[in-house]
């Protein structure tokens, strides 16, 4: 039985959603019906079409087994994505040995977030989301592809990714990974050495040389921050084969398992007797079974957006009180940094996703009979792959938790609830991050301080001037005021002050990376200064509670909002670093609690 509470969500969802959702799957319908166009193309057309695909233009000009298209968000600046320049060439082979053929339709835009973390292109980070969304469209827009397969992994690209294949929901979409990077320095221990330069207690050399130990070589960051969270999402949500999220980059079950995504892409589309379009594997139930992955795994607050931005794309209609009721009956199973000190790979070797899916299930946490690219139920993705004499198998995985520091039964977790809260009162409403807040950390009762750039926190800390219990306020951080950039180069200085025994938030309008959670921060505040919100009202000195015990963001002090609201000078934000081209994006964006999304609902 599945539990009531996630049932009841459920319900809620799928009757909230039917205006949007019938019309989206009728849609998906015309377009499977009238199929790819290949067939009504002109011979110029067609010619155009297959013009540069060597030896496989006779088979696309007259074969039947299908064509494969492959998006891809390659690039040598993300190390999770470097491993994507072998795939084509590895897809068109498997799929040129099983009758069919496949093309790369497009290429979408992919940045780092830790490389423009705290810099002005952070202010491009989340409309990216919708250019990848808006490329996918473009790929795929040649109408001649009986399936696709997408290569992505980090934090804007999957949901980007995933908003653009539910345009094409009448294709069967299959999700390959490139897994993680092999462990290096310590993810805790990189975060210490952080803290020391920031207190100005090591030089640069040193933070350089821990930075390269960390980040070492091809493949995912291995905290659970946003890019593993997607990929813990595409299991959970049935578009990754089962298993195959963190098998490191550039080895031989790696690749079996790219192949066979491939294979397993084309063998789902129309032509055969197995269609599964990702217009039928997402529906509400597979939205609900990833929140519970959310929540069970302590993964990243930029989901909270994200998942809300990619269900919409399908005609489905999430909001936060969904994210917060699951919330409070999913246990968090899983400790993986920041919430721990398990890196993703500990994780993996300690049973990884097959065993969280397992033991939810066992729980009645999950829906269990989901469609997935690997078939019907979802007890497929207690499987884990191995590769015997050559041959790609799916086994029973251990069953039960290698590690219980890592990961533990839904029956005897690390704690009851899941890892994200919703906070709510007259501030406004925001999300945190609570796994890897200690219990002692997670009400703040304190003065704050306000600030309208993080720069300008950075000096006053650089200053000496925080020196008693403070919660910082940066605002005008929001979608519409500057692309609402990740804060995370706040998170070694506040982690300063809270290791010196003051009592410290934060509250912001922005957001945090999905690697940061140690120190209580409530953050994608609703509505932002921008549009008038209460946090726009707040002055130096004012009380605020932070309350993730109880739900609670409230403002103490009499008075306040009976001011006259802060403005900002937003003009800096508007130009350099290509963000001149995004003003329409900043015009057009819906609130955080919306998804942050130009698309409309």
């Amino acid at each position: 039985m599945v539990n009531s509470v996630i049932t009841d969500v459920t319900q809620r969802i799928i009757a909230r959603s039917a205006d949007l959702r019938g019309p989206h799957l009728e849609r998906m319908e015309q377009a499977r019906s009238k199929g790819p166009a290949r067939a009504h193309l002109s011979c110029s057309g067609q010619a155009h079409a297959y013009a540069g695909a060597g030896d496989d233009q006779q088979s696309m000009a007259t074969g039947t087994a299908g064509n494969l298209g492959i998006v891809t968000a390659y690039n040598d600046m993300l190390s999770a994505h470097q491993p994507f320049e072998r795939y084509p060439g590895l897809i068109r082979d498997a799929i040129r040995a099983a009758g069919g053929t496949a093309q790369v339709a497009g290429g979408v835009p992919a940045m780092c977030d830790g490389v423009t973390q705290g810099e002005a292109g952070m202010e491009l980070s989340l409309f990216s989301r919708d250019v990848i969304a808006l490329a996918t469209g473009v790929a795929l827009s040649h109408n001649t592809y009986d399936a696709a397969v997408f290569l992505g992994v980090c934090d804007k690209i999957v949901p980007g990714l995933v908003i653009g294949a539910q345009a094409f929901g009448h294709l069967p979409a299959v999700f390959l990974p490139a897994g993680p990077m092999i462990s290096g320095l310590p993810n805790d221990e990189k975060a210490k050495i952080r803290q020391k330069f920031a207190a100005g207690e090591i030089n640069r050399a040193e933070l350089m040389a821990a930075e390269m130990a960390a980040y070492h070589g091809p493949g995912t960051c291995t905290f659970y921050g946003t890019a593993n969270t997607n990929q813990m999402l595409m299991e959970f949500m049935g578009l990754h084969l089962p298993g195959s999220s963190f098998v490191n980059p550039n080895t031989p079950l790696r690749d079996a398992l790219t192949e066979e995504g491939a294979r397993r892409a084309l063998s789902l589309s129309a032509l055969g007797n197995n269609y599964a379009p990702v217009c039928q594997i997402l529906d509400e139930r597979a939205f609900v079974n990833g929140i519970v992955g959310l929540m069970a795994t302590g993964g990243s607050t930029n989901l909270l957006i994200h998942l809300i931005a990619m269900a919409r794309a399908g005609g489905i209609v999430l909001d936060w009180q969904d994210f917060s009721e699951i919330s409070a009956v999913v246990p968090l199973v899983a400790r993986v940094y920041p919430n721990g000190l398990a890196d993703v790979n500990h994780f993996h070797a300690a049973g990884g996703l097959g065993y969280c899916i397992g033991t939810l299930l066992e729980d009645g946490l999950l829906h269990p009979d989901t469609l997935t690219v690997a078939g019907q139920g979802l007890h497929n993705y207690t499987k884990e792959p191995k590769l015997k004499d050559g041959d790609l198998t799916w086994e029973d995985g251990a069953g039960h938790s290698l590690n219980d520091k890592i990961l533990r039964p839904a029956k005897d977790p690390f704690q009851p609830t899941g890892g994200l809260s919703r906070l709510s009162g007259n501030l406004g409403t925001g999300v945190m991050k609570v796994s890897a807040v200690a219990p002692e950390h997670q009400v703040v009762e304190a003065p704050v301080r306000v600030f309208q750039t993080q720069d300008a926190v950075k000096a006053a800390f650089k200053a000496g001037e925080f020196t008693d219990d403070v919660i910082v306020v940066v605002r005008f951080q929001g979608p519409k005021a500057n692309g609402m950039p990740e804060l995370h180069s706040l998170t070694p200085m506040l982690s300063i002050l809270q290791g010196r025994g003051q009592k410290v938030a934060l509250v912001t309008d922005g957001r945090m990376s999905g690697a940061s959670g140690k120190v209580p921060a409530a953050i994608h505040i609703c509505p932002e200064a921008l549009d008038g919100g209460a946090i726009a009202y707040l002055q130096d000195g004012d009380i605020l509670r932070v309350d993730a015990v109880n739900g609670a963001l409230e403002i103490l002090t009499p008075g306040v909002l009976d001011r006259t609201p802060a403005t900002a000078d937003l003009s800096a934000n508007q130009h350099g670093v290509g963000r001149d081209l995004f003003g329409a994006f900043r015009n057009a964006v819906g609130t955080a609690d919306t998804g942050a999304s130009i698309f409309g609902v």
